[in-house]
């Protein structure tokens, strides 16, 4: 017969050394540095744009080339070193498109981002979009028509980003598969959403 008061040695110190290694410092400075910097010179370039250019189109190319940067930036790069998510779409054989979304699993020797890789990179994705969103309506209450546009094409761009990344942070807490998983869930499950700031 075994004895139940027998010790077990609990590893503790593997854990706190492994919350520090992710909370201490930012691992991959470039990375979270260009993951703002496109979008936050994008909204100066749109608050500025008086100052920048007289000419409507001059202003929305750069806007939207700045957007257009950001959108790959971290869709490809920031997403997948500083969180350890990934999205994309791809065409089957038969034609149908696809969309897969993948969450990297966390462990001691992966590359994810630190605890403050992971904030910048959530907090930029949330905030910028509900500032052009802000744009939109003061566009709209002030009968500028063809900035409206400019803020729709912005933030169908960061919007995409943003609805992706939530749908690879459903997916890699198990709780969704990428077929099944709607715009629903998220009101479902605010922990998603809130969970990560």
């Amino acid at each position: 017969m075994a004895d139940d008061t027998e010790d077990v040695e609990l590893d503790f110190a593997a854990d706190e050394q492994e919350r520090a290694r992710r909370s201490a410092v930012i691992r991959h400075p470039l990375a979270s540095f260009f993951h703002l910097f496109f979008r936050v010179v994008a909204i100066v370039a749109y608050l500025l744009s008086d100052w920048i250019s007289e000419n409507f189109a001059s202003c929305f190319v750069l806007i939207i080339t700045l957007l257009s940067f950001d959108f790959w930036s971290v869709k490809n790069v920031t997403g997948r070193l500083l969180v350890g998510l990934r999205w994309w779409n791809q065409i089957d054989d038969d034609g149908k498109s696809l969309w897969v979304f993948e969450a990297k699993k966390a462990s001691h020797d992966n590359n994810i981002g630190t605890e403050a890789e992971a904030r910048i990179f959530w907090l930029g994705l949330i905030i910028c979009p509900l500032i052009w969103i802000c744009f939109f309506f003061t566009s709209l209450f002030s009968l500028k028509i063809k900035w409206l546009s400019l803020v729709v094409a912005s933030i169908s761009l960061q919007v995409a980003n943003l609805y992706g990344y939530l749908r690879c942070k459903a997916v890699g807490e198990g709780g969704q598969h990428a077929d099944s998983f709607t715009g629903q869930h998220l009101l479902q499950r605010p922990d998603i959403i809130f969970g990560i700031l």
